[in-house]
């Protein structure tokens, strides 16, 4: 492996490398498929093609690499060139819209006064509280506000406390309402993510019945593939990962840069269960993002099992954090379009530089 460039552009060559159990192991989840996108361009568009792409040859024969994952139909198109498209930027959008706004206008400035509580009460945290959220899209459905209103100014205490209080939150909810078992922690940092607030918040929801879609398809994936190959879907995702030098374990929590992100830098996160050490790695993935990758906005979900038993089978199902950035709010192209609604996930950052780049920030990884 170490004669071929450990980039996405080489995926197929990498994977042809590899001893033949974690070839056969790697092949059991994903295709790799490589075309070749071809053009031809007059004289005249030379220089913007070069002044953009770096040199015409490179737009003339277009390596694209299309990464399926045969479990969860999870996939993703990449090609280096998209990463230098020409998208502007706008004189009206300032690059940090993380300011925290003014304190009239911010209505989380006094959470205690300006937001509503849940009928339970608030949970409070060092570094934050929740407010019920007034236009609800679940049955328990509230925020966790930050004491600190910048999003991107936080720090490991901050992670971890913010993990805290959801997960507080959601016990006493359940405690409330035996039947509503399934949470859900998000957080939208920056309008681009999401956040129609400024003001740092994350929010976090407990619903009945089942899980939300995306997660009860992953968890049905999981069976599917157990019952095929008799083995734990999650371990062999892991070491597919590790096999290319995409992933490793610290502390108890497994870290992949994951190979069909749903856009780009996707990392995902895996433990036993929700822990201090999840949370903690979450932090340090999440500081990567801000002080090596320059991320400014992003989005994280908690993927989780009920917390309280259920009729269908979870057996294996890890505790998972998933992270995404969004793109730099200055452009005004947006970084999701039909491709990614209705398709696949079109990607022009590489899993395997994300990769290197946690792995230099997360010291003490294996």
């Amino acid at each position: 492996m170490s004669k071929t460039e450990a980039e996405i552009a080489n995926l197929d060559a990498l994977i042809s490398l590899l001893p033949v159990s974690d070839r056969e192991l790697f092949e059991r989840i994903y295709e790799v498929s490589v075309t070749k996108g071809r053009l031809n361009t007059p004289p005249s568009m030379e220089p913007w093609i070069e002044k953009h792409f770096g040199s015409v040859e490179k737009a003339l024969a277009q390596r694209v690499v299309r990464v399926t994952n045969l479990v969860t139909l999870e996939e993703a198109l990449f090609n280096e060139l998209r990463a230098h498209r020409p998208e502007g930027k706008s004189p009206a959008q300032k690059p940090r819209v993380t300011k925290p706004q003014a304190h009239q206008s911010d209505l989380f400035h006094d959470p205690l006064t300006a937001t509503p509580e849940d009928t339970f009460g608030r949970i409070e945290g060092r570094y934050c509280v929740t407010g019920s959220n007034v236009a609800k899209y679940e049955g328990y459905h509230s925020v966790i506000i930050f004491r600190e209103p910048d999003p991107l100014r936080f720090t490991r205490e901050h992670i971890v406390d913010y993990i805290d209080t959801g997960w507080r939150w959601a016990r006493k909810a359940h405690a409330v309402d035996p039947e509503a078992r399934y949470y859900f922690f998000m957080w939208n940092c920056g309008a681009r993510a999401g956040a129609s607030i400024s003001h740092g918040h994350a929010q976090v929801m407990l619903s009945r019945r089942r899980h939300y879609a995306g997660i009860e398809l992953l968890r049905r994936a999981a069976i599917s593939y157990r019952e095929n190959f008799g083995v734990n879907y999650f371990d062999d995702l892991y070491h597919a990962h590790k096999a290319l030098g995409c992933g490793l374990e610290k502390d108890g929590v497994r870290i992949m840069a994951y190979l069909t992100p749903i856009k780009e830098k996707e990392v995902f996160l895996m433990a036993p269960e929700i822990s201090l050490s999840l949370a903690e790695r979450l932090y340090e993935v999440l500081a990567c993002f801000r002080d090596r990758m320059g991320v400014v906005s992003f989005n994280v979900a908690l993927l989780l099992p009920p917390i309280a038993p259920v009729d269908e089978d979870w057996d294996g199902f890890p505790a998972i954090a998933r992270l995404v950035d969004r793109g730099h709010p200055a452009s005004r192209a947006s970084d999701i379009g039909t491709m990614e609604l209705y398709a696949s996930s079109v990607i022009s950052s590489d899993p395997f530089e994300v990769a290197r780049i946690v792995g230099e920030a997360l010291p003490g990884g294996n």
